[in-house]
């Protein structure tokens, strides 16, 4: 899983060199951040790059994958890990796909090949693990949840939890899967694996509900079809399960969050259990879906051997991912960036902003590009029936029309309600309509996600998100 140095292999020091020169290009040009071309061109001169260099991390790697998490649980890992004097190569402008790995594994290796960093952790599109998997093999893969996302992309659950499958197959015994076991698809992941598997989730039964919501996914019993009986249901459908026939529940838990403190949106205090028993780690991140990200990345600290008290500290210190919780100040006003990518997703930032937020005013923005899935149709899963409350909403985005439409039927009157598809515009008018010390909660999906952060960007209010 993790090599020590090599000669020097003239293909892949071509390959490389070409990848940095790219890289210098695409952003000297002003065409972004050099995340994916790199890669792409690294991977056309020598087609194991990303092979070749993940084999010399002297640590390995890690890789983190699911529908909703990646970002922040990859992020999380690798802040704790730097935290401990590790020195960690990752995709940390978010490229998910083969061309963003090995873009991140050329950026942080030198013309000789070797690497500059100790380990890798890596976000992977789930779709794309099978192939990052037989590229890298991995020590250690979490996986954090399977919520609908994209249909016409990736089909139906089923079709996003036989790739993971297929690649968590593919693990030698030296290797580690930890797995969430409060999502009913992802615990059966674990079963007949050559690598060791462990489990994550939640015991506080103060948090929560004790019903499924109505956009709920897995629900069945995966061996017999039966309802399953939740009795804690955490975030979507991820909760404490059993089926009542007696054939599946819950794994038990390795590691667990026990108690659970939220401080608004500033922050949240965990008490751990299992293997990383008696630890309390107080972070900068809010929200219950968020929670589930805390729990997995201190989990892999522990798989790693990090020190607890060491962990602790570093996770106080942590700053979001561009986009999830993120603050930017914009003329006197807060604009809160919460990225909301389906139904599971917006239902979580909708309650962690409405309740732990007490958010009043909102700019919601949807777009329908390939990133975002081309379908919409999800918007009507969504409990936007907790903005009826709000003293304004702005609606921005391609599909700005359809949400407007949705609020309506939702029965959100429509004064208080402006509609601006274009992101210049819909800053624009929340700046107008804010006012200083106000605080906006910012919930876009992916390409709209990153359209307002580029307006907010050229105004000057914020760095490029590849700069973080």
């Amino acid at each position: 899983m993790s090599g020590a140095g090599r000669g020097v292999d003239p293909r892949l020091s071509l390959a490389i060199a070409a990848g940095k020169a790219t890289a210098a290009t695409v952003r000297r040009l002003g065409r972004g951040g050099g995340t994916t071309l790199p890669g792409r061109i690294s991977a056309a001169l020598d087609g194991g790059t990303l092979s070749k260099l993940s084999a010399r991390l002297p640590l390995g790697s890690v890789m983190v994958t699911g529908t909703n998490g990646k970002t922040t649980t990859a992020t999380l890992v690798r802040h704790l890990c730097a935290g401990a004097g590790i020195e960690v190569a990752g995709n940390r402008a978010g490229a998910n796909l083969m061309s963003g790995l090995t873009s991140a594994m050329v950026r942080y290796s030198g013309l000789g090949g070797r690497p500059a960093a100790e380990l890798g952790v890596f976000e992977v599109d789930e779709a794309v693990l099978p192939h990052a998997v037989a590229a890298t093999t991995p020590r250690l893969v979490v996986v954090t949840n399977l919520f609908r996302d994209q249909l016409d992309r990736y089909g139906e659950l089923e079709a996003s939890a036989a790739a993971i499958r297929a690649a968590l197959s593919a693990l030698p015994a030296e290797s580690e899967v930890l797995l969430c076991a409060d999502d009913p698809t992802v615990a059966t992941l674990g079963e007949g694996l050559r690598a060791s598997v462990r489990y994550y989730g939640l015991v506080d039964s103060s948090l929560g509900d004790d019903h499924l919501p109505h956009a709920a996914d897995a629900k069945f019993c995966p061996r017999c079809g039966e309802p399953l009986v939740f009795e804690r249901v955490y975030v979507g459908h991820l909760g404490a399960y059993r089926c009542p026939r007696g054939h599946f529940e819950r794994p038990p838990l390795d590691f667990a969050a026990d108690g659970v403190e939220f401080d608004g949106l500033r922050s949240q205090r965990v008490h751990l259990r299992g293997d990383a028993a008696g630890v309390a780690i107080e972070v900068p991140l809010s929200g219950l879906y968020n929670t589930y990200n805390v729990v997995a990345a201190a989990a892999v600290a522990e798989r790693l051997g990090l020190d607890r008290a060491g962990v602790a500290r570093a996770a106080a210190g942590f700053r979001p991912a561009f986009g999830r919780l993120e603050e930017v100040v914009v003329e006197g006003r807060s604009l809160r960036l919460m990225l909301a990518k389906n139904p599971a997703s917006f239902n979580e930032v909708l309650r962690a902003a409405t309740t732990l937020g007490a958010g009043q005013r909102f700019l919601v923005a949807v777009n329908d590009r390939i990133a975002d899935g081309r379908d919409v149709s999800w918007i009507w899963d969504v409990d936007f029936e907790r903005l009826n409350g709000a003293e304004w909403i702005v609606l921005g985005g391609s599909r700005a029309y359809d949400m407007a439409v949705r609020l309506k039927y939702g029965g959100r009157a429509m004064e208080g309600v402006d509609v601006a598809p274009e992101p210049g515009a819909a800053l624009d008018r929340c700046l107008a309509l804010a006012a200083p010390g106000d605080e906006v909660f910012v919930l876009p999906t992916y390409t709209a996600m990153l359209d307002l952060r580029a307006e907010l960007v050229r105004r000057g209010y914020t760095r490029p998100y590849w700069e973080d």
